[in-house]
């Protein structure tokens, strides 16, 4: 198939090209820079410049390329400093792609006639905090309304709202690690400023990025409809897998503060998903995509990677 890659050289959108282009489709990818085109032509992908929150470089840019199916994979996590304190202002970039991006592609898929759309989610500690610590795609996410998380769920639901109602797939990813992106954890978990609050009984959901871009290949390839989590076997308390970070990367184990302590040092929503988050089932996933993980637990990936 003809693949649009919106999002083609972020540390998701990499693997996903790669994988793409391994599986014999066309690949045309889109950068924010042209310094960037070079990577994107090494991977196997038609590279284009474009600007995802300016409605009418995307039209152009999906125009030309007369995708079968367009992949929202645009953030910009990667190019801000890790604020725990402040989600509202690390992710608004992101919020707005997730929001503005989402609904410029979708324009420019019905202008072009793009049979099928794809999209990056999220399900990482974000399902609704009451009931069981682990949920599965009929749970709904919760809307962080008393946290300055709130324009991030808020952000999420409206990208899976318009993408289901468009007939596509919203993939919601778990934490997402691999190559370049455990750095500024570990970072942080070697000089002692990661803390472990409470009790630490918040559940994450976790998952290597070469089998989300495998779930997203998959789902494709197959024109899946509906919401997706796409997370590893093991959802886990943050009193497990923090600890098991620290020893992979050599480090001291995390200082344990108190929740009022916490509050202080990495804010009310970091607070809140490390004592009360939920994570995510990937039974779906596997049983409809046919999906098979690499890394069915961050137990082994984070060991793989800090080797």
């Amino acid at each position: 198939m003809r693949v649009f890659v919106a999002g083609g050289t972020g540390v998701m959108g990499r693997r996903l090209v790669s994988q793409l282009v391994a599986r014999g489709h066309q690949v045309t990818a889109t950068t924010t820079s042209t310094a960037k085109l070079g990577l994107l032509e090494h991977l196997g992908a038609d590279g284009i410049v474009m600007d995802g929150l300016d409605a009418v470089t995307v039209g152009e840019a999906v125009a030309t390329a007369q995708p079968d199916v367009i992949v929202h994979q645009m953030t910009s996590v990667s190019a801000e400093k890790t604020d725990m304190k402040h989600p509202d202002r690390w992710f608004d970039t992101t919020n707005r792609l997730r929001a503005e991006g989402v609904d410029h592609l979708l324009a420019a898929a019905e202008a072009t006639d793009v049979s099928h759309f794809v999209a990056q989610s999220a399900g990482i500690a974000n399902g609704a905090r009451a009931g069981g610590w682990v949920k599965t795609e009929e749970d709904p996410l919760d809307p962080e309304e008393s946290t300055t998380a709130r324009a991030t769920a808020e952000a999420v639901r409206h990208l899976e709202e318009m993408v289901v109602t468009a007939g596509g797939a919203a993939l919601r990813y778990g934490g997402l690690y691999g190559p370049g992106t455990l750095d500024e954890r570990v970072e942080l978990v070697r000089t002692r400023r990661f803390p472990l609050v409470g009790a630490g009984t918040g559940h994450f959901s976790w998952v290597h990025l070469d089998d989300a871009a495998h779930a997203t290949v998959l789902a494709v390839e197959q024109q899946a409809q509906g919401i997706f989590n796409i997370v590893d076997d093991e959802p886990a308390p943050v009193s497990e897998w923090l600890p098991h970070l620290a020893a992979c990367a050599g480090a001291k184990q995390p200082v344990r503060v108190p929740k009022w302590l916490g509050r202080l040092l990495v804010g009310e929503a970091a607070v809140t998903l490390m004592t009360e988050g939920r994570g995510f089932s990937n039974i779906k996933a596997k049983r409809e995509l046919g999906w098979e993980l690499r890394y069915p637990s961050w137990r082994q990936g984070f060991k793989e990677e800090l080797a």
